[in-house]
C-alpha cells in the first residue's frame, strides 16, 4: 500500500522510462515465492488512503507493507500526535489516518505481518511530464512541519505495535546529497545553464515556463526527479525489504 513510489512499480512509462522496475518487482525477483498486489495510488496521502480504505478492494494477505507519508507532508496535512493514533481520532491527522489503515488490515487478517516503511528524504521535485508540478525538498519545512517528523511518527507507531519498520529516512543511505547528482539551472549572472550540487541550488529560482527540465539523465542518482526513486534507489528499498523478509 502506498503512493506514487509504489504505483510506479507497474507504470514505468510514467517515469519517461527512467526506471526499469520498482521495488516490488525487485523483491519478487529475489523471493519468487512472494506475490504482490500493487495498492499504490499516485499522489495520495495516508489521509486519502484512510478515507477510501473501504473502497480500495484490499484483500486478505499474509504480509502488508504501508509506504506513505511523503504526500501528507507535501500537502501540508497536520501530522497530529501519538494520542491521535492511540485514541483513533479519525482522519483529521496523519497519526489518526494510520490508525484507520492499520485497523482495516487487522480486520482483514489479524495474523498478518505488517511492515511500515518511512518516507524517504526528498530533494527539489520537478515532475518530468509537467514542470509546473514542483516542490522544494525536505530540507525546508512545509506548513511548519519537517518530513523527518513524519518518518519519526511511522517509527513510533511501529515500535508501539511491534511491527517491523523499514527506515528509509535515516538508514537507507539515501540523503539530500545523493538523491540527485545536480540540478541544472540558469546562472543568474550569465544566463547560461550550470549544474549545481546540493546545497548550492537551495535558493536558486526555477521557472517552469522558460527553463529546461533541471534533471537530465546525467543528474540521476538515487532519484530521477528529486523525489521518485531511480533504479538505484528502488534497489536500495528492495534490498532492505528482502533482508527483513529473509530474516523473518
Amino acid at each position: 500500500m502506498g503512493d506514487s513510489i509504489t504505483y510506479l512499480n507497474d507504470h514505468q512509462d510514467e517515469t519517461g522510462n527512467r526506471i526499469t522496475k520498482g521495488y516490488m518487482m525487485r523483491v519478487t525477483d529475489q523471493l519468487p515465492n512472494i506475490h504482490y498486489i500493487n495498492q499504490g495510488h499516485n499522489g495520495w496521502s495516508a489521509v486519502a488512503i484512510a478515507k477510501e480504505i473501504e473502497h480500495l478492494g484490499l484483500q486478505k494477505s499474509d504480509i502488508y507493507s504501508v509506504f506513505l507519508g511523503t504526500n501528507d507532508w507535501g500537502q501540508g496535512l497536520p501530522l497530529g500526535n501519538f494520542d491521535n493514533y492511540l485514541n483513533n481520532t479519525g482522519l483529521n491527522t496523519v497519526y489518526g489516518a494510520y490508525r484507520v489503515i492499520i485497523n482495516k488490515i487487522v480486520t482483514l487478517n489479524p495474523k498478518a505481518k505488517i511492515i511500515l516503511i518511512t518516507p524517504m528524504q526528498r530533494q527539489d521535485f520537478v515532475y518530468i511530464a509537467d514542470s509546473h508540478n514542483n516542490a522544494k525538498g525536505s530540507y525546508k519545512a512545509k506548513n511548519g512541519q519537517m518530513l523527518s517528523q513524519f518518518a519519526d511518527a511511522v517509527k513510533m507507531i511501529g515500535k508501539y505495535e511491534h511491527y517491523k519498520v523499514i527506515d528509509l529516512f535515516y538508514k537507507s543511505g539515501m540523503n539530500l546529497k545523493n538523491l540527485v547528482k545536480f540540478k541544472r539551472l540558469k546562472d543568474s549572472v550569465t544566463g547560461q545553464y550550470k549544474n549545481y550540487k546540493y546545497p548550492d541550488f537551495e535558493e536558486l529560482p526555477f521557472n517552469p515556463d522558460a527553463d529546461e527540465y533541471p534533471y537530465p539523465l546525467a543528474a540521476i542518482n538515487n532519484t530521477y526527479d528529486g523525489l521518485h526513486p531511480s533504479d538505484k534507489g528502488f534497489q536500495t528499498i528492495a534490498d532492505m525489504l528482502i533482508k527483513l523478509l529473509k530474516r523473518d
